[in-house]
């Protein structure tokens, strides 16, 4: 997403009261005679040509009668002038909020088009402001500060603050670019279902369709790649009330870890409170409604009691993984995952039977 672009910002602006005096001097009008034929006092013509008093609709009518020129021009000076001086001002306030914009990835955000590229701190303070869609650093603060947002995460939650609230950000624009219909819980369920069996098919065939099936639903479903400094696995939050969001990092870059993941948000959309916002980080899951979310997804992904049988046997071949997956539906990378996850596997033993994923722009 680039902001503001292609838009002409000159660094000067003319003030009215400049245009006035060369007018009245090419047609021989001293400033007392123009007050007089305006109706007004000679103070205030002269603070308007000083830019000491802005010029109203009320004057511009009166310039307007007795200069023939346009009232519509003299108030687009004056709101030229204006809208000049306040942008001055405000480059003035954000060279002082260098300091926060220095926190945020913003070479990152410049490559990957959703900010222009910024030409010094106060322009980058500028396109940061913008790409949050508010008017000024404590707005920032009030509405994506750690302590305003009500987040709920691992306690070894270790990602950097504004780092978490820029991958949030690109989700929410992900997000409302998105059509959704109204959320509908059943449709929902019966879309989990089916995306669950897209787990066997190409990544590149089973995210678009899975993204339809929760759009249908009333969820967008968003995959983010990660910004540095941040160790996330997925968030989950309402946009609306008839809108949820799913936000995936795919962080492992794995099959396995980019399901489990999708189905553990699920568990939040469908289980807990739409006033919070999940963010769930890759060991996250010691909090009671993370264990909840992550129970509710392992038991979605395999029925409870098909893997209490499985597990029994202790499996640690390919070739006995392979056949239970096939039996269930489902990527045996994500039977892997279970298996490892829960130290029935070592972290090092059969990952190949994992799907490794890359990001387009590492291709």
């Amino acid at each position: 997403m680039a902001t503001m672009t292609n838009q002409f910002r000159p660094d000067y602006a003319v003030p009215p009261g400049w245009v006035l005096e060369e007018r009245l001097e090419v047609q021989g009008i001293s400033h007392a005679e123009f007050a007089r034929r305006c109706g007004r006092s000679p103070k205030l013509i002269s603070e308007i040509i000083a830019g000491k008093a802005p010029l109203e609709p009320e004057t511009a009518l009166q310039f307007e009668k007795v200069l023939g020129m346009d009232a519509s021009i003299w108030l687009g000076i004056e709101s030229d002038y204006q809208l000049h001086r306040a942008r001055e001002s405000e480059a003035a306030d954000a060279a002082g909020s260098s300091a926060w914009a220095n926190g945020f990835p913003v070479k990152e955000l410049a490559k990957r088009g959703a900010i222009r590229r910024p030409a010094n701190d106060a322009d980058a303070v500028s396109e940061l402001l913008a790409f949050f869609r508010v008017g000024s650093v404590d707005a920032w603060k009030v509405k994506y500060g750690m302590a305003n947002v009500a987040y709920r995460h691992s306690p070894s939650f270790a990602s950097n603050e504004t780092a978490l609230a820029t991958w949030l950000r690109l989700g929410e624009i992900e997000a409302e670019g998105q059509k959704c219909t109204d959320y509908n819980e059943n449709q929902f369920k019966k879309a989990l279902r089916e995306i669950r069996e897209l787990t066997c098919a190409p990544i590149e065939d089973s995210l678009p369709r899975s993204r339809y099936l929760c759009n249908q639903a009333g969820v967008a479903l968003a995959v983010v790649k990660p910004l540095p400094k941040t160790a996330l696995s997925g968030a989950a939050w309402w946009q609306t009330p008839r809108k949820a969001v799913i936000q995936l990092s795919a962080r492992h870059k794995s099959d396995d870890h980019l399901w489990f993941s999708f189905f553990h948000e699920a568990a939040h959309i469908l289980l807990h409170s739409k006033k919070s916002v999940f963010v769930d980080e890759v060991n996250g899951g010691d909090a009671d409604l993370e264990a909840e979310a992550n129970e509710w997804a392992a038991n979605a992904l395999i029925p409870r009691s098909a893997w209490e049988d499985f597990v029994q046997s202790s499996p640690r071949s390919a070739v006995s993984i392979r056949a239970f997956a096939k039996e269930q539906g489902i990527s045996p990378g994500i039977v892997v995952g279970m298996l490892q996850h829960q130290g029935r596997l070592p972290w090092t033993h059969l990952n190949g039977l994992k799907v490794r994923l890359t990001w387009k722009d590492e291709t």
